[in-house]
């Protein structure tokens, strides 16, 4: 059964009532549905198996404590890039020799703290952060894991925003340099530099992407004659959002074969694949207003649409029949790029106090999520057989000045 579907001409999630949700909780609101959850990183998983890796969940997609609690009673790791992830992760129970630590500009204290707390390793972006952590590791007299992250000049064919594995991107370490730091690795005496990592940005929906970096991958490695026991191949799997994208299992097929070349331990790092889908953000209908239908969500609530011009199915919570017209979703913040959809097909019949559906918000709605204006951030639900539950309260104006 799809996650969010019409019974009787209302939007359900796994048989329960959006609706009834909305008047009850208030909107704006998110909400995510378990099962999908679960089926997601199941078909992951399964789609990968035969190369047995470690499937470290990216937190900055959404880091729920509760979303997190069951990926990791699924058998999860986790993607941090912060001291906030790392709690957040531990907190959740993920055990330390599953979270990999990765990010651009690691503070002293996120290092130190995370050496303290045994985490798996370190995705090291530059010569000098590799120094920082022998450092701090020699104070510590602990031996600290890590990949080194190269930056592999591959085009990812995806938003510039999030292209990370361009020359010109700030992320990883040029191919020089890498070789440079394997040959000199006595210099970093408390340090196993166990493989290699790379990211090539985020909603990626050509596998041939994957496969040229792999194979730039794998020519190094033999050039250089370089030990890797790790390789850390990052995320940036795709979800349907308006076009039809190619399936984990093409992506799977596409690759598996080169990565077994290198008999190393792979890593993954899966986020919006895992929760993109699972959730939507209800909101209501404030005003008609000609063409523009303002709601009671905003760019504060969700970014995407401002940040990226990034596209998310619009649904109401009644089944749509007969006329409709075109119209931009708007919402009530003081810019000009305060927009959730625009050119969209709405119903006729739709009114004020209505209620709207943005799909495919599971991942990077909540998680980019700010108090701009002022406003509070959204109370977060969970569908779980039949049943719903809060799992993040609606901050409180008290919040604002705590």
């Amino acid at each position: 059964m799809e996650l969010f579907f019409y019974y009787k001409n209302s939007l359900y999630c796994e048989g329960v009532k959006v609706g009834e949700i909305a008047e009850k909780i208030g909107t704006p609101c998110y909400l995510y549905g378990k099962n999908s959850i679960c089926s997601q990183y199941r078909k992951f998983e399964k789609a990968f198996s035969t190369l047995f890796p470690l499937i470290c969940y990216s937190l900055k997609a959404n880091s729920n404590l509760s979303l997190l609690k069951i990926l990791k009673n699924l058998g999860a790791g986790a993607d941090i890039v912060s001291l906030g992830e790392l709690f957040l992760a531990l907190k959740a129970g993920i055990p330390p020799e599953k979270i990999v630590f990765a990010g651009v500009g690691k503070r002293e204290e996120e290092i130190k703290e995370a050496i303290k707390k045994n985490i798996y390793l370190f995705n090291v972006e530059s010569a000098s952060e590799l120094k920082l952590i022998n450092k701090i590791a020699s104070k510590l007299n602990r031996r600290v894991n890590c990949n080194l992250r190269v930056n592999p000049d591959v085009e990812p064919k995806t938003h510039r925003y999030v292209a990370t594995g361009r020359k010109e991107s700030k992320f990883g370490i040029g191919w020089k340099e890498v070789a440079k730091i394997f040959k000199d690795k006595a210099s970093f005496p408390k340090i196993n530099i166990l493989g290699l990592h790379i990211h090539l940005g985020s909603q990626i929906t050509f596998p041939e992407v994957y496969q040229i970096a792999i194979k730039k991958l794998i020519n190094f490695i033999r050039k250089e004659r370089i030990k890797v026991d790790v390789l850390d191949i990052g995320g940036g799997f795709p979800i349907q959002y308006e076009k039809k994208v190619p399936s984990i299992k093409d992506f799977a097929i596409s690759i598996i074969s080169l990565l077994k070349e290198l008999r190393a331990k792979i890593i993954f790092e899966p986020g919006r694949y895992i929760v993109g889908g699972s959730g939507i953000l209800v909101t209501r209908v404030l005003y008609l207003k000609g063409k523009f239908v303002v709601v009671d969500a905003g760019l504060n609530d969700l970014l995407r649409p401002s940040l990226y011009g990034a596209y998310h199915e619009i649904v109401p919570l009644k089944k749509p029949s007969g006329k409709s017209f075109i119209g931009n979703i708007v919402g009530p913040i003081c810019e000009s790029g305060d927009f959730l959809g625009k050119n969209r097909r709405l119903p006729l019949s739709l009114k004020e106090g209505d209620f709207l559906a943005i799909k495919d918000t599971g991942a990077y709605g909540f998680s980019m999520s700010s108090n701009y204006n002022s406003r509070l951030r959204l109370p977060e639900i969970l569908v779980s057989q039949a049943k719903d539950r809060v799992i993040r309260e609606r901050e409180k104006y008290a919040d604002l000045i705590r």
